[in-house]
């Protein structure tokens, strides 16, 4: 399939493994990047998110963990780095420490907590877009910053040479569809159950966390909708909404249900830092029968 965005279509936003001390464990991830792009069919990777535990890793083990995954995929796939902070002075020397580092990309989020009005988002945003030379993918999920990036916002900055990208987490098809309609921008969905909705409208593709633990699955929407097969990719995205809910809709983080089940699948994962706590027996038990219901049903259709 050709991918249809600047990083790709089918990106995994990535979780970061711990060993057992709950050191950064390098070995495990390149062990999983490569899994997820030679096995899953992911055309990226995104780093250093909240997936990836980035409000507990040191900007040194940020560093540490894009050279280690770009090493490990080469030119296989796009390798973004989450460099989000709520200073703007930090979020540039993350950026750059990403950029020599080798990222193919940026993740910016909007700056959190503060709540900085329209005109000082979108001079963050242009900050960080000038102090590098890789292009930037805007991160908008206002349910936990508490600032949405409004559309006449992402209107302006789509002018920027480097702002390429959007991942989308605002809950506002509409307006998402108006910026797709007059922008060049790629809009990455980053909410799971609204992947082939906005794929559909003229998104360019998603960043999955479930992807972590079903790469295939999460791409078999988008390639049965770019086949022509509409209502297959509708069955496709409704046979992962059990999974997609158990994992990001069961009250835990999107991280610790994910470690809970790629742990129990023996694949890398490890601990969770605190603040975060590991899921309970039960939690990855149903995790485990999601999954397994998802992988039959998708070798049904082969």
């Amino acid at each position: 399939m050709t991918a249809s965005g600047p990083f790709g279509r089918a990106l995994c936003a990535m979780i970061t493994p711990f060993t057992p001390a709950g050191t950064l464990d390098l070995d495990g991830a390149q062990s999983l990047a490569d899994r997820l792009v030679s096995e899953g069919g992911c055309e990226g990777l995104v780093l250093n998110g909240t997936t990836g535990e980035s409000p507990t890793t040191t900007d040194a083990e940020k560093s540490a963990l894009v050279r280690a995954v770009s090493e490990a995929v080469g030119d296989r796939a796009s390798v973004l780095a989450g460099v989000g902070s709520a200073d703007t002075r930090h979020t540039v020397e993350l950026a750059r420490d990403a950029e020599r580092a080798g990222a193919d990309g940026l993740l910016v989020v909007t700056p959190y907590y503060s709540r900085p009005p329209q005109d000082a988002v979108e001079a963050h945003f242009r900050r960080v877009a000038d102090a590098v030379g890789i292009p930037l993918m805007l991160y908008d999920i206002p349910g936990r910053t508490g600032t949405r990036i409004e559309v006449g916002t992402m209107l302006r900055l789509a002018g920027h040479p480097r702002i390429t990208a959007v991942k989308d987490c605002a809950y506002d098809l509409l307006g998402s569809a108006t910026v797709i309609s007059r922008t060049d921008l790629a809009y990455y969905s980053g909410c799971e159950e609204l992947n082939l909705p906005l794929y559909a409208v003229g998104g360019a593709g998603y960043v999955s966390t479930v992807a972590n633990s079903a790469p295939r699955e999460m791409r078999a929407v988008l390639d049965a909708y770019d086949a022509g097969d509409t209502a297959g990719a509708a069955r496709a995205h409704r046979r992962a909404l059990p999974l997609v809910t158990l994992t990001m809709a069961s009250g835990l983080p999107g991280t610790v249900t994910t470690k809970g089940l790629l742990g129990a699948l023996g694949l890398p994962a490890g601990p969770v830092r605190e603040p975060l706590r590991p899921a309970d027996r039960a939690t990855v038990s149903g995790l485990l029968e999601a999954h397994e219901l998802l992988v039959q049903a998708g070798q049904s259709d082969m």
